[in-house]
């Protein structure tokens, strides 16, 4: 999945007015609630951290809060974390280290749920290559994607082990295929558990897995989260409050009925192996709320946490306002 897109470039910082677009329809008997046409972008492909959005829309949940949803792939007009910050999509589906960054540089995104509770993702290896904690990263290759993020956590958690980060070789594979790159390009590499260690566990590949919040409390942040701008929360309080009581039915489905919400995904996403997604949706199903009193609920000390691991590590320029960069405002009760 493609985890660490740059945002950086966004100029045109000048937020405009929200894509979310009311279509009234014509005048007959019944019909008085006027539609709401809004659009929501992808971080990546279809896969099962976008399974909520996808029930949401098959089982109605959006035309129940009289939402006309549209969910989209990102391409060459920019990712989501940028055009939801110039306004040109209402929502999107980020992580929070993007939305950090973004804070930090003066973008004004917001993340108003988090898709999973704790941060699944971890350093996966061959087991052959006999890595099993971050000491044994010293003299080996790790394949990612040239994100300074990733070059702070390596040198973090190997620093923390009483290793040295200057003997690890930093390769930058981008999108190459995990199950291709693995052990090939690369000794390690960073991945989510409930998708590529899934999908490796279906096919038999014995991996060692360092999952990351297992390393350091920093680490067990929310990736990923949903995002819209600042110009909706404070001009658009409705439309995020019923978009996530969708979105929030949405997740809550998937949770009670995890074979259901895989196939709706298949259905919505051919294109993806239906075993992965059912596999997938089986494990994940059990994140998305874990231990918290909600779907979607979000911690001060999460993001605080994790913006003084990022500030003190110089991966931001300036420490951010938490309390601007996340709400639980818009979340159903």
């Amino acid at each position: 999945m493609k985890r660490y897109v740059a945002l950086l470039i966004i100029g045109l910082l000048l937020v405009t007015t929200g894509c979310a677009k009311e279509q009234t329809a014509p005048e007959q008997p019944g019909k008085t609630a006027p539609v709401k046409k809004v659009t929501v972008m992808l971080d990546w492909f279809p896969n099962t951290n976008h399974t909520g959005l996808y029930v949401a829309k098959d089982k109605g949940f959006f035309k129940e809060q009289g939402l006309e949803v549209e969910i989209v792939q990102p391409g060459e007009g920019g990712t989501a974390d940028q055009l939801v910050a110039a306004g040109k999509a209402d929502f999107g589906i980020s992580y929070q280290e993007n939305v950090t960054q973004a804070r930090a540089a003066d973008i004004p995104l917001v993340s108003v749920a988090a898709v999973i509770q704790h941060n699944t993702s971890a350093f996966a290896s061959l087991k052959e290559a006999g890595i099993t904690s971050p000491r044994d990263f010293a003299g080996k290759r790790y394949g990612g994607w040239g994100a300074p993020v990733e070059e702070a956590v390596i040198k973090a958690v190997m620093e923390k082990g009483g290793a040295d980060p200057a003997t690890v070789q930093n390769i930058t594979l981008g999108a190459t295929d995990f199950f291709t790159s693995i052990g090939r390009d690369a000794d390690f590499e960073w991945i989510y558990y409930g998708w590529d260690g899934v999908e490796a566990k279906r096919r038999g590949m014995e991996l060692n897995m360092i999952m990351l919040k297992d390393l350091d409390p920093a680490l067990d942040y929310y990736t990923p989260v949903v995002v819209t701008n600042e110009q909706h929360v404070q001009e658009q309080p409705e439309l995020v409050k019923k978009f996530l009581a969708a979105v929030s039915k949405g997740y809550q489905f998937s949770i009670g009925n995890p074979t259901e919400a895989a196939a709706i995904l298949s259905k919505n996403a051919p294109e993806v192996n239906a075993e992965l997604v059912q596999a997938s949706q089986t494990w994940i199903s059990q994140k998305y709320q874990d231990d918290a009193t909600r779907w979607g609920e979000q911690k001060e000390e999460v993001w605080s946490r994790y913006a003084n691991w990022m500030f003190e590590r110089q991966l931001i320029p300036k420490n951010i306002d938490t309390k601007k960069a996340f709400t639980n405002e818009f979340l159903p009760q």
